[in-house]
């Protein structure tokens, strides 16, 4: 984790993964650097083609900046519970403070599916104290022609001709690069708007804006409800995950960012910028638990449109409108993060079959209904769809979780997710009195439960194995207890926990999802530790009564959150940096759901 006030370094000409921060209005988002750079940015939302990715090509990616010059050191903290962002940097004379938000409509509610954004990004600058030289650089990617528009810049981009961009500043700027020498004392403000409608709001000073954005986000945050362990922590991590929310139509983004690399150098590199049925279930479920039941409600809504959509068979992913993405494409002309290549944008697992996506569905479902959502008869025919799928499909090949691109397998993770399905769509139908054969689907649960603990069983390793049939050892076995298909206490479950993390710990609490050597995936080059992975590990501990020791990873785990506590997907074990996309759903999931476990658990030790 970087100290508040260390100097900032850079690597191959790259600020670290973990020397950013994330604001975002529920339509797109942007990464802030220490360095007052913001290298990551799409507009007009999540999947769109980037305005500035220098996160991506330090040379030819596109910055906004500003930022002291020389920069000497620089901290970074939110607002409270919201994601207002604030940078301090230092040059040698002087201190200036940016506040940059994505500024909310005032009034606006989260907890409605609809969009809460103004269009705009705002950056209000203050300096401190002292003198600074303040360089401003605004370079979309490709460059843009620039032209005075009343008292306005107006940015044309040349990769985007269409998007409107307009720059409005209380600094004399008559170009998208200049520098101003400013004393302390001094206040001003860029505010870059973008879409036909730049005009449309009445005029708002940018401290007006920022307080009205604070607003919005900690009335949302009135809903939060959780006491246990790392209780700051988890409140950044409502406001992470609700981030990834795009709030029109209420799907969640995997990450707000692409092609951070699993390994550097290395060719993992994915486009995270869509909704994954399972990773955005995972989110709804933890963040349902800690009072935000509502986001449960938009995305069962939005996931069952998107299934309508394509047919009536769920696939992987879809974009935010719950279409199915572009194919999977390499864009030659960025070198990727630390010359980490391909870039690329889309996603090929698209095409994959994935057998547990019926589980996640009738899991959120399930969990919506018993949060006071309304179970009609129109609702009930499409999850009954679902139901019958998983009982026809458990036994097929697919491409798994972790989304393998060799020929499909008959994963265990997505099994026993076949029969939550089959498990909630019962439960549903014998409580809400819908039509359906709930003996039956109980019974075809069980029998799935026994092929796991028969076919995946390994006599000779003593562990549950990634497939039916045996196979490689597998991480995602450890969410099996946290999905309710087996106890974290049945004897194949314990041994399988200790199997884990002998065959797949990289050290200090950390887990590899599996090793490619046994568990073929199609890919080239290795990965980090999954951070998802040992928070899985910390349900089980504390479910197997080794409280003190799920204790102490879980605080682990929770140190290696940057000074924002933001988590990326997954760490290098051997030097702690951050890797893969950044912030990660999948990890401020963990980091949540734990966190109840725990508290849970710890209750459990009070009363008896």
């Amino acid at each position: 984790m970087t100290a508040p006030d260390a100097p900032l370094k850079r690597i191959d000409g790259y600020l670290p993964i973990e020397d950013h921060g994330l604001i975002g209005d529920g339509t797109t988002a942007a990464l802030v650097g220490r360095d007052g750079g913001i290298s990551w940015m799409c507009v007009p939302r999540f999947d769109s083609e980037p305005l500035f990715c220098g996160l991506l090509d330090h040379r030819h990616g596109g910055v906004f900046r500003v930022a002291p010059e020389p920069l000497v050191a620089a901290r970074q903290y939110y607002l409270g519970d919201t994601a207002v962002l604030v940078t301090e940097m230092d040059g040698p004379e002087g201190r200036v403070r940016i506040t940059d938000t994505l500024p909310l409509r005032a009034g606006a509610d989260l907890s409605e599916d609809a969009p809460a954004g103004r269009g705009e990004l705002l950056r209000h600058i203050e300096v401190l104290k002292g003198r600074v030289r303040l360089r401003i650089r605004v370079e979309p990617w490709g460059g843009a022609r620039v032209a005075p528009h009343g008292p306005t810049l107006q940015i044309m981009p040349n990769r985007q001709p269409a998007l409107e961009l307009n720059l409005d500043t209380s600094l004399p700027l008559d170009s998208t690069d200049a520098v101003h020498e400013l004393a302390a004392g001094a206040r001003h403000h860029l505010l870059l708007s973008w879409g036909s409608h730049t005009h449309r709001f009445l005029a708002r000073t940018p401290e007006q804006l920022v307080e009205a954005t604070v607003d919005v986000w900690q009335r949302w945050m009135e809903h939060f409800h959780y006491h246990g362990p790392q209780e700051a922590l988890v409140r950044r991590s409502a406001v992470t995950l609700k981030l990834m929310d795009y709030t029109a139509t209420g799907a969640m983004i995997a990450a707000p960012t692409c092609c951070l690399p699993e390994a550097i150098g290395g060719p993992r590199n994915w486009d995270y910028r869509y909704a994954w049925i399972r990773d955005a279930a995972f989110s709804v479920s933890a963040i349902g638990h800690i009072g935000m039941g509502h986001e449960a409600a938009g995305f069962l809504g939005w996931a069952l449109d998107a299934v309508d959509r394509s047919g009536g068979w769920p696939r992987v992913l879809y974009d935010v409108d719950g279409h199915l993405p572009q194919p999977e494409r390499e864009e030659p002309g960025l070198e990727g993060y630390r010359r980490s290549g391909p870039v690329r944008w889309g996603n090929g697992a698209v095409e994959q079959r994935q057998h547990d996506v019926f589980g996640e569905i009738l899991d959120c479902a399930y969990r919506w209904v018993n949060w006071g959502g309304t179970l009609d008869e129109h609702l009930w025919n499409r999850l009954r769809r679902l139901i019958d799928a998983a009982a026809e499909e458990w036994k097929k090949p697919d491409h798994g979780i972790w989304e393998v691109r060799t020929p499909g397998r008959p994963f265990t993770y997505s099994a026993a997710m076949c029969a939550v399905a089959l498990d909630r769509g019962a439960d549903l139908a014998d409580s809400h009195g819908m039509p359906g054969n709930s003996k039956l689907w109980r019974v075809e649960a069980q029998e799935i439960r026994e092929a796991i603990l028969n076919d995946a069983w390994d006599p000779e390793r003593q562990t549950l194995t990634e497939h039916l049939g045996r196979g490689g050892i597998d991480a995602s076995l450890l969410a099996l207890p946290w999905r309710g298909v087996i106890s974290a206490n049945h004897p194949k479950m314990v041994a399988t926990t200790a199997a884990v993390v002998k065959r797949l710990g990289a050290g200090n609490g950390l887990l590899y999802r599996y090793l490619p050597d046994e568990s073929p995936d199609g890919l080239a080059g290795d990965e980090g530790a999954f951070l998802l992975c040992s928070f899985w590990l910390v349900d089980n501990l504390a479910d197997q009564g080794r409280l003190d020791e799920a204790m102490e990873l879980y605080d682990s785990l929770c140190a290696r959150t940057n000074t924002l506590g933001l988590l990326p997907e997954q760490i290098d074990p051997a030097s702690g940096a951050f890797l893969g996309n950044f912030p990660q759903a999948f990890s401020h999931m963990g980091l949540i759901s734990s966190g109840i476990n725990l508290a849970r658990a710890m209750e459990r030790g009070r009363e008896g």
